[in-house]
């Protein structure tokens, strides 16, 4: 009996992984993978002094943080690594970042946190390949405001880094 329990426990055992044995299934859709947006869009020869104001990517000179945070979003990457690839191909181009904060906050606090997302878009401008000597931050806090409606959608706007070329 003892013999007949193993074979019997052994055969539900088997029953039992290969009915928890997951199939594998063949996707249906036809799409074509998304580009990851790390990827540099510039390969480099490709500016010339004059694409920062033709270039769509490089017109884009504003990068939009959320609430109290310093983390760049990911749908930012592919706009900084268009100006580092410029910065990268003009070594003699200069660049100040300027950041910004909502009205929340204290004065001193929006100052530091506009300072910290500077810090942080040139540190992936850095990442990406610029020099730190082509990169100036400076921090304007709550005090430049984009927007001064006093609702989420508008302090959104203000919640940024702006990039400005002061050296082409």
């Amino acid at each position: 009996m003892n013999t007949a329990f193993r074979i019997a426990f052994s055969v539900l055992l088997v029953a039992g992984v290969a009915a928890c044995a997951k199939k594998a299934v063949k996707p249906t859709t036809t799409e074509t993978p998304a580009v990851t947006e790390t990827q540099p869009v510039a390969p480099s020869g490709r500016y010339t002094r004059d694409s920062l104001d033709s270039d769509s990517c490089l017109r884009q000179r504003v990068v939009y943080f959320d609430l109290d945070k310093t983390e760049i979003k990911p749908q930012f990457a592919a706009q900084i690594a268009c100006h580092a690839e410029y910065l990268r191909q003009f070594p003699d181009a200069r660049v100040t970042l300027e950041g910004n904060a909502d009205e929340r906050g204290s004065r001193e606090y929006n100052l530091g946190l506009g300072e910290r997302r500077g810090n942080a878009v040139s540190s992936a401008l850095t990442a990406a390949g610029a020099t730190s000597s082509q990169l100036n931050v400076v921090s304007y806090g709550e005090e430049r405001p984009v927007c001064r409606q006093h609702n989420e959608e508008c302090w959104s706007k203000n919640r940024r880094v702006e990039i400005v070329y002061t050296a082409r």
